[in-house]
């Protein structure tokens, strides 16, 4: 928090649920779906916002690859498939 940066005071819901002052989310960039990381440290409540990695899609850009190389080899077999994504899993 800076010296410009006043607190504000949140409500928690019957259902435990906080809102975020949009101040705060627009200067972190804290949108709707975004993750974060919640925990306690001693009697505070800490989230940080995190990126968590979007498996589909990380899929789909591998079936890409593997759908763009098929004209040039033709059809890979399901155990070639598995060795391409395991050194893809490996990359990452």
């Amino acid at each position: 928090m800076t010296t410009t940066e006043k607190p504000d005071i949140v409500v928690v819901s019957s259902k435990g649920q906080v809102v975020i002052p949009q101040d705060i989310r627009r200067k972190l960039g804290i949108d709707p779906e975004s993750k974060l990381l919640v925990y306690r440290y001693q009697d505070a409540v800490i989230m940080k916002k995190i990126k968590v990695p979007d498996r589909v899609k990380e899929l789909e850009q591998l079936y890409k690859k593997i759908d763009a190389k098929i004209p040039m080899y033709g059809e890979l077999s399901d155990e070639e498939i598995n060795a391409i994504v395991q050194k893809y899993r490996r990359q990452k």
